[in-house]
């Protein structure tokens, strides 16, 4: 379930001891619950630990793993490693693009998916690889594109 509330967020940040250190634990505890770092959630651990909250954006705009922007019920991830990009990461993501209607960063229209391209997962020999959540997919191409997306899209395998 998608948090947006803010008491489930201040619930987050009560976990934690108002202090400057714990800012990017809290960060990382809000985008594991939204997706993404909702503008207001700044603002209050901001309030919380007394940071500014442009350090913060610093935080927010500085690590992959946090977004600004709201992601998907279902995070993919196309390798354009040397060894994927050799193998067709490209195509993937082209495909990608056509299939979800939607460009790298966006959400689709149904908040189901949204795709970002990463320099390497560790996983050369499967190449191209394609990561959902945290399920991995190997020797990906437009065929098994469609298969795997399948299996996230509401009822299907892996649908949480």
């Amino acid at each position: 379930m998608i948090v947006t509330e803010p008491h489930q967020i201040q619930k987050i940040m009560e976990a934690y001891p108002a202090e400057q250190r714990y800012a990017l634990a809290i960060l990382q505890d809000i985008q594991n619950a939204c997706n993404y770092l909702p503008e207001e959630s700044l603002a209050l651990v901001s309030g919380r630990i007394g940071v500014p909250v442009a350090q913060l954006y610093s935080l927010a705009t500085f690590y992959k793993a946090l977004s600004l922007t709201p992601k998907g019920k279902h995070i993919i991830k196309v390798c354009d490693g040397t060894a994927c990009h050799m193998c067709g990461s490209s195509s993937l993501l082209i495909s990608l693009k056509q299939v979800l209607g939607v460009e790298e960063g966006e959400l689709t229209a149904d908040g189901q998916f949204s795709y970002e391209c990463v320099n390497c997962v560790g996983s050369c020999a499967l190449a191209p690889v394609m990561v959902i959540n945290a399920n991995y997919y190997a020797k990906v191409n437009t065929e098994k594109l469609v298969a795997i997306l399948e299996k996230y899209q509401p009822g299907g395998e892996f649908d949480e």
